[in-house]
């Protein structure tokens, strides 16, 4: 049976399956859709009863502003635990991680600094962040075309928007705050250590090119 049919059969659970069908299928933020938010907000306890019969745990920050779900690994990642994995596993290529990492701490920055709660970027910034990580005399041109794709990437997951570009101006990108649910404080901690073993592999990388 459909899970939308599984969810609908009451007509009371119809508020239940508006607010659970948008999760399965990715994001859920307050900005893009109020009406949608405040429904879940009301429903959650319904909605984290429903989702953990399916394995899976609601992931929500009413401060920050989304939700999504996540899959329950009891015990750590368990192969026989028998339940499919229905919040499919995304394996990210290494700059991509990299430049996530770079959002991720450029946002804590911004957030300590007590200046909008929104970080936006321009192309360019972006390319800087990841520009000082490279060995000297890295193409120019092959930069900026891999970081779009790069970016593409990280758009399409989700971490971050990119705005509407007016006639004439550089893109704009939008870091989604959803990325401080998926790297943490304590990883954040780390960062320095993570970041000089990027700089030796890209360097390595280079050299070995």
């Amino acid at each position: 049976m459909p899970e939308n049919d599984l969810i609908t059969r009451d007509p009371d659970n119809s508020d239940l399956s508006s607010v659970v069908v948008p999760l399965l299928k990715g994001v859920t933020y307050q900005d893009a859709d109020p009406a949608l938010w405040n429904t879940l907000i009301g429903l959650q306890a319904r909605v984290r009863d429903y989702v953990s019969v399916l394995g899976l745990d609601l992931v929500l920050d009413e401060a920050e502003g989304y939700a999504f779900l996540r899959s329950r690994t009891p015990g750590g990642d368990d192969p026989d635990s028998g339940m499919p994995r229905l919040v499919a596993r995304r394996q990210l290529s290494f700059p991509v991680s990299l430049l996530l990492a770079l959002l991720r701490k450029k946002l804590a920055e911004s957030d300590a600094g007590g200046g909008d709660t929104r970080l936006l970027l321009t192309r360019e910034e972006v390319l800087e962040l990841i520009r000082v990580f490279l060995p000297a005399g890295s193409n120019e041109a092959r930069l900026a075309d891999q970081v779009d794709t790069h970016l593409n990437k990280i758009v399409d997951l989700g971490f971050v928007r990119r705005l509407k570009q007016h006639s004439g101006k550089e893109q704009i990108f939008e870091v989604r705050r959803i990325l401080k649910a998926f790297i943490d404080a304590q990883w954040l901690a780390e960062f320095e250590e993570r970041l000089a073993a990027y700089q030796k592999l890209l360097e390595g990388r280079s050299t070995d090119e």
